[in-house]
């Protein structure tokens, strides 16, 4: 019995520690090309090496980070061809999705939900760079989900897990954020009114300006959006 509740203790620390690993990247207080070591993540979060070291593999195992001979682990470095071919099969899954919708019988609750949602008055939407990603993340995998194809639905989301680093820079550029509520809203109303084709075109449109980032994403940049995480009062691990 202890056995059993020292095996699950340590699984739920390295669950813990992947979870936050991961939330540092995605929130740039890890960036692309930094180094760290296994001793000094576990000094950070208080635990012994090998819950470090199981979460480090994990991350790993989804290309996160890798490990270096000798000198520790680094954040991946950003392979932007991986990212636009990612962003080709989000727009052929999001295009199939949006021709599903529009071809259902009447409106269904989570699109008129949506609508609600994006037609928010410009003084009452959020600014900040994590929720307004959290809500375009959660907008593109409605889509997806009410179109009712959930092998669709899993591939899509393991797509927007992989591309969330990119698109949360692009929100660090404020006139993208009113920029995506009118996009989202012209979607909307295109797959309301049943126009397959507008429906696809403004999709696309708005995917390709989010993947268009990607091509001007420099290290100043990244380290901008660091700046502004610590700003805005988050912590984490940092590099060395």
């Amino acid at each position: 019995m202890k056995m059993v509740l020292k095996n699950q203790t340590r699984e739920n620390l390295a669950e813990r520690i992947y979870r936050q690993l991961k939330q540092d990247i995605f929130d740039f207080r890890l960036l692309p090309g930094d180094r760290f070591s296994e001793n000094e993540i576990a000094e950070r979060m208080g635990a012994s090496r090998t819950p470090v070291r199981e979460a480090l593999f994990r991350l790993e195992r989804e290309d996160y980070v890798e490990v270096l001979a000798r000198s520790g682990w680094q954040v991946k470095p950003f392979d932007f061809k991986y990212f636009e071919e990612l962003y080709d099969v989000r727009i052929v899954l999001e295009c199939a999705a949006v021709r599903r919708l529009c071809e259902q019988n009447g409106p269904t609750p989570q699109l008129e939900a949506l609508t609600a949602l994006w037609s928010t008055p410009k003084e009452d939407r959020p600014r900040q760079v994590g929720p307004v990603s959290a809500l375009d993340e959660r907008f593109h995998e409605i889509l997806v989900e009410a179109a009712g194809n959930q092998e669709m639905a899993r591939i899509h989301h393991d797509l927007t897990e992989r591309l969330r680093i990119i698109r949360r820079l692009d929100f660090t550029k404020p006139p993208r954020i009113d920029a995506t509520y009118q996009e989202h809203a012209a979607i909307l109303d295109a797959i309301a009114h049943r126009r397959v084709d507008q429906a696809q075109m403004l999709l696309r449109a708005h995917i390709e300006a989010s993947r268009n980032e990607v091509r001007k994403i420099t290290l100043h940049m990244l380290h901008e959006a660091r700046a502004h995480g610590r700003a805005s009062g988050t912590s984490g691990v940092g590099p060395r």
